[in-house]
């Protein structure tokens, strides 16, 4: 990624590409890419992002630099659960207790909270379940949190869903990873 010139990261990527400097926004925060150091800074703060951000902004241009040969199609808005997602089955159970249920457990019946939240976040709203909203995680993954209202005879549920073309941009870990931030910055602007 060093030798390659930074405006060509910020096409393959979808970042913004700004005074040598590539700009990459990670659902509500945007972030800063030196070039050719590839240290990523939070704008807002001016400081490094923490490791975790770092690794994952950074594999995900990374992947974007190895499709630099192929023609990648947009997101297909074709939706597919984590455990639709290569490797996504063996970690379905975890991934689904840090995001859809840690969801039920912050926001309960409360739809009119998660709507206000998805929608402070960016969403966009899906017509799925009780409620569903769209995000634009980063420039190449969109990502979707599905909810259904609990009744006398089941209890709430959510899901968290992927674009199909996902799984190209970002390996499983990454995924989870994103889910994760997803839902605890929900969870947080409630």
């Amino acid at each position: 990624m060093r030798s390659r010139k930074a405006e060509e990261l910020a096409a393959l990527s979808g970042a913004e590409y700004r005074d040598g400097e590539l700009l990459l926004r990670l659902l509500d925060c945007e972030h800063r890419i030196t070039h050719p150091e590839l240290v990523v800074y939070e704008l807002e703060r001016g400081q490094p992002a923490p490791a975790e951000i770092q690794a994952l902004l950074l594999d995900y241009l990374r992947r974007a630099e190895w499709r630099a040969t192929a023609t990648e199609p947009p997101p297909s808005g074709e939706w597919l659960a984590f455990r639709e997602l290569p490797e996504g089955q063996f970690y379905y159970r975890a991934f689904q207790g840090y995001s859809g249920d840690s969801l039920v457990r912050a926001f309960g019946n409360d739809l009119e909270g998660l709507k206000l939240a998805a929608l402070a976040l960016g969403g966009e709203p899906l017509e799925l379940g009780d409620a569903a909203f769209a995000f634009r995680v980063l420039p190449h993954i969109r990502m979707a949190v599905v909810y259904w209202r609990g009744d006398e005879e089941f209890a709430p549920r959510a899901t968290v869903l992927f674009d199909a073309a996902a799984g190209r941009y970002l390996p499983i870990d990454g995924l989870a990873i994103l889910g994760r931030m997803l839902c605890s910055k929900l969870i947080k602007i409630r």
